[in-house]
């Protein structure tokens, strides 16, 4: 039944359009109705179908969502919705804080920063580029932790009791580099979508600057506003 998942996510079912009856499904699988039941259930979790009494299944988005009204790590947030998170280092080194590095984790200019390239997966399809840069005084315990993590975040709360409690976002769109393409496997003229982040300890210091760059298809990111509290704001964000 992954098969019928990875359908959705490519687009085949159109969003809000109804799924195949649970018969028809247990017979093109070669499933039980039980069996079907219990897996549109686990799509029902991960945000892809919906029950509506007496019509069958609904198509959602297509596409896991994540909200911003709750601090999760791309790992934390794959696992909520029932999904394999996965990572790899492509790239780390250090080097001499950039102006943009300076600024954004409050160092001195060329002061010493671990810059780090990451391939991030969702059940073992990379879906997103991470590139981060990390502060002198983290910096080495990230280039301690294993390469195959599947979350620094998870690690860093874990092995050295360093807690991400609050951070910044801003999103948009971007073109692929030949680069990105390269290492998500997709076409140059593909666009991603960029998430470039700062995120900060319990104390208010900077524990990371980052830029996440997803496959258009792989999540859709949710928010909520009200009069009484608005936590998106259209706004620049300087590099």
């Amino acid at each position: 039944m992954s098969d019928l998942m990875t359908r959705i996510i490519d687009g085949e079912f159109a969003p809000d359009s109804r799924l195949p009856s649970e018969t028809k499904l247990g017979h093109h699988y070669g499933s039980t109705r039980g069996t079907v039941r219990r897996a549109l259930a686990g799509l029902e979790e991960r945000g892809l179908v919906s029950p509506v009494q007496g019509t069958g299944w609904i198509v959602r988005s297509g596409r896991p969502s994540q909200s911003f009204e709750e601090l999760r790590s791309f790992a934390q947030w794959a696992r909520s919705k029932g999904m394999t998170p996965g990572g790899l280092v492509r790239r780390k080194e250090f080097g001499e804080a950039t102006a943009a590095e300076a600024r954004r984790l409050w160092v001195s200019p060329r002061a010493r920063v671990l810059r780090v390239t990451r391939t991030r997966s969702i059940d073992g399809r990379d879906v997103m580029l991470e590139r981060t840069s990390y502060p002198d005084w983290i910096a080495d315990r990230v280039a301690a932790i294993a390469d195959d993590e599947a979350s620094v975040v998870e690690a860093l709360t874990r092995d050295f009791g360093v807690v991400t409690a609050f951070a910044e976002h801003a999103i948009d769109a971007v073109p692929v580099s030949s680069a990105d393409a390269t290492l998500l496997g997709v076409r140059r003229a593909s666009p991603l979508l960029r998430v470039r982040r700062v995120s900060y300890a319990s104390a208010g210091e900077p524990i990371e600057y980052g830029e996440d760059r997803y496959l258009p298809d792989a999540v859709t990111f949710l928010v909520t506003a009200s009069r009484e509290s608005t936590p998106l704001t259209r706004t620049e964000f300087s590099r």
